[in-house]
């Protein structure tokens, strides 16, 4: 080997992309006006793909692998250029790096609430956040479209139009699928899912694959959560009555434990006593809808079911009873019930029916001499 020959072979370029960022799409192979030189050797890496770019046009594209850059591995620059086999002098072209791999734990969120009419709750807003994860699925179209002739483009430079597009068709899918705002946590899964292949297609413009898409939450306003917090708390308690005891002699037992005893809170005990009271009265099953308590039922007016033929008649007033006894209907030896009575009874058996019946039942007829 002539010694030309060996500063030839020292002189050749080798082309390569060794990637120490994590946040690198593109990357432009620095060369001095743009020649590189004939037979350089192009080193691709895996997650990696080259473009060859010729007067501002792609030229070609080199998938993972080692090439040396002579023509019949150039065809289109060759043809451009005019080359013929074994024409050896340098040449012209922007060698573009492009990086393959998937670029995850991209942050999205909602910058405003998202109005929503919920069936439970009647209009909501909601907010959301989640990640995502993306990867260049077409190198030309990413080159044309976004990169241009930015010799380092970084995910950043198009990060935030990509979340303001996921949050703007989350809204869509959130608003379309009329789940209730308790029902969205079990369907995070689906969620994520059904946005990934809904926008697969605006992904596409851009040259980029969405890899996957995940929903981490989905929150109330606080407002609304502190409501469902006490709601939830009441479920809780469950008998308000005797949670109130539990919390009365709780109380009464650190009063004890006070400088002044018992004694000192006294007052205190007796007002939370009255206060205890009122709200166990104010959460009685009789309660109406005005918080305050229904009133007692008339007095001496009680209502009486009959067993006629072994049906159960009534209710009827002891009027209506009376009446009932003078017409035939039912007899003396009827069963009768009413509110607070064991079990069904003779109508004589029963005290106060036996005594209000005998005073308005005539004595016998006189026997006529």
């Amino acid at each position: 080997m002539g010694l030309w020959d060996k500063l030839r072979q020292e002189l050749i370029d080798i082309i390569e992309w060794i990637d120490d960022t994590r946040d690198t799409m593109v990357w432009r192979f620095p060369r001095y006006e743009n020649e590189i030189k004939y037979g350089a050797k192009l080193i691709v890496r895996e997650g990696q793909v080259a473009a060859f770019i010729n007067e501002g046009k792609l030229a070609d594209l080199f998938s993972p692998g080692t090439y040396t850059l002579e023509t019949q591995n150039l065809p289109i620059l060759a043809t451009l250029r005019g080359w013929k086999y074994g024409f050896q002098s340098p040449f012209k072209a922007e060698v573009y790096f492009v990086s393959t791999r998937a670029f995850t734990d991209r942050k999205w969120g909602t910058k405003n609430p998202i109005m929503m009419r919920d069936a439970e709750f009647g209009p909501v807003r909601l907010r959301a956040f989640g990640t995502f994860a993306i990867k260049v699925g077409d190198p030309a179209v990413l080159l044309r479209n976004v990169v241009g002739t930015d010799g380092r483009f970084s995910v950043e430079e198009i990060g935030e139009q990509l979340r303001d597009l996921v949050v703007a068709r989350f809204a869509d899918v959130l608003g379309e699928s009329k789940i209730p705002a308790l029902d969205l946590a079990s369907n995070y899964d689906d969620l994520g899912k059904f946005l990934t292949q809904r926008m697969t297609p605006d992904f596409a413009t851009f040259g980029l694959q969405l890899v996957t898409l995940t929903v981490e939450n989905i929150s109330l306003p606080p407002d609304v959560e502190q409501a469902m917090d006490k709601r939830t708390s009441m479920g809780v308690i469950g008998n308000l009555q005797q949670y109130t005891q539990y919390q009365t002699a709780n109380a009464i037992g650190d009063a004890a434990r006070q400088p002044g005893g018992l004694a000192g809170s006294a007052a205190g005990i007796g007002a939370g006593f009255a206060i205890a009271n009122q709200m166990s009265q104010g959460m009685a099953p009789g309660q109406n809808h005005q918080g305050s308590q229904g009133p007692p039922p008339v007095p001496g007016k009680v209502d009486y079911f009959i067993a006629v033929e072994g049906k159960q008649q009534g209710p009827m007033s002891l009027d209506q009873l009376r009446e009932n006894i003078t017409t035939g209907f039912i007899s003396r030896q009827s069963l009768v019930w009413k509110s607070g009575m064991p079990e069904w009874q003779a109508v004589d058996s029963v005290p106060e029916l036996a005594q209000a019946l005998a005073k308005n039942t005539p004595p016998p007829l006189p026997k006529q001499s």
